[in-house]
């Protein structure tokens, strides 16, 4: 295992981050406890120390987890868990959220499932469209200097949000995310468009889930496998066939699984410093996603895989990359000379 700075810190992490989101069994599709504690040891054995959580993952038990498997030895280890998101029977409006009131509420409920008095690093869920961008970066700004908290990030928020709240931070003198965590796989490569370029703006590290689409880039849908599935689905969908048809040809070329294939297109992506979160439900799934340590695509794979899962990014990053061109007048202007680089003055 190799080790990265978090974002703008000096905080030390794994090139791989442990995900326990398949921590326990109570959303019907997870590990066990002791199932889980196998996983636990395999990402420490190969030299893992950055976990990532969350208050609401497996209603709880994911947070009781890692409070136990971390105990004897918590300053060694890296931990992140999250706030925003509540159970469905939840009927007190202000227990979810991005206010101030359930910032405060989830990490007192983190730290006492997690057996600890500090957490490394402190996300904010997802952007709830509600609480004002000032009072969640003042809150988080309190919660370090308590020392109840380390280091703050984002997850699942839009690139304008968290944009202005780099801009309002730098203003402010107030503690600076260090990280963003966002959906990032070859079937699902969006956040090129606008998150990943904000988050090296602000250099911020990119922590990416969703890599293996739920299992669909593992081939476990082509199948008649009869593990328990996020997805209900019987076959794969038709807009997956050709991305998953060259994924096991590279998988075969290398000799390796198409997940360790999918999961290292991610983890050697040039649009910004990427680490990927691994979250598997059995050790041999875990102890295979782990290999990818051991081997890295080549630049032509790279380009065969990208080429297979295609993303039109849209204006203005096409329009503006692409070479922008205007009638004006009944004359034609070049806007941006690629050649150089540099606008053309008209």
């Amino acid at each position: 295992m190799r080790y990265k700075l978090l974002g703008r810190s000096g905080l030390r992490v794994s090139e791989l981050c442990l995900g326990t989101m398949t921590f326990g069994e109570d959303w019907g599709w997870g590990a066990s406890k002791k199932a889980s504690r196998k996983i636990f040891d395999a990402f420490a054995n190969a030299g893992g120390n950055t976990i990532d959580t969350s208050v609401n993952y497996t209603n709880g038990t994911a947070e009781e987890f890692v409070g136990d498997f971390t105990s004897a030895d918590r300053d060694y280890w890296v931990i992140a868990t999250k706030y925003t998101l509540t159970r469905a029977d939840q009927t007190d409006p202000n227990q979810g959220g991005n206010s101030r009131k359930n910032m405060y509420h989830s990490v007192e409920r983190s730290l006492t499932r997690l057996q600890t008095d500090y957490i490394d690093i402190l996300y904010l869920h997802m952007w709830d469209y509600m609480t004002p961008v000032e009072e969640v970066m003042r809150t988080f700004d309190d919660l370090v200097r308590s020392g109840k908290v380390r280091y703050v990030a984002f997850s699942d928020t839009p690139a304008w949000v968290v944009a202005e709240a780099n801009t309002l931070v730098e203003q402010r003198g107030w503690v600076r995310p260090i990280a963003l965590q966002v959906p990032y796989s070859l079937a699902d490569r969006a956040v090129e468009r606008a998150e990943l370029p904000m988050a090296r703006r602000w250099d911020m590290t990119v922590m990416a889930w969703g890599l293996l689409e739920g299992g669909l880039l593992t081939g476990k849908y082509t199948s008649s496998n009869t593990e328990p599935k996020r997805e209900k689905i019987d076959e794969l969908p038709e807009r997956y066939q050709g991305l998953v048809t060259v994924l096991q040809l590279v998988a075969d070329e290398v000799g390796v699984s198409p997940a360790q294939v999918a999961i290292n297109w991610i983890r050697q992506s040039p649009q910004a410093q990427v680490i990927p979160i691994l979250g598997a439900r059995t050790l041999n799934q875990f102890e295979d996603n782990l290999n990818v340590m051991n081997w890295s695509l080549t630049d032509e794979q790279m380009v065969q895989l990208s080429e297979a899962a295609t993303i039109k990014y849209g204006f203005p990053r096409d329009f503006l990359e692409n070479g922008a061109r205007r009638i004006i007048f009944g004359k034609t202007f070049d806007l941006i000379d690629n050649h150089r680089g540099n606008p053309v003055r008209l």
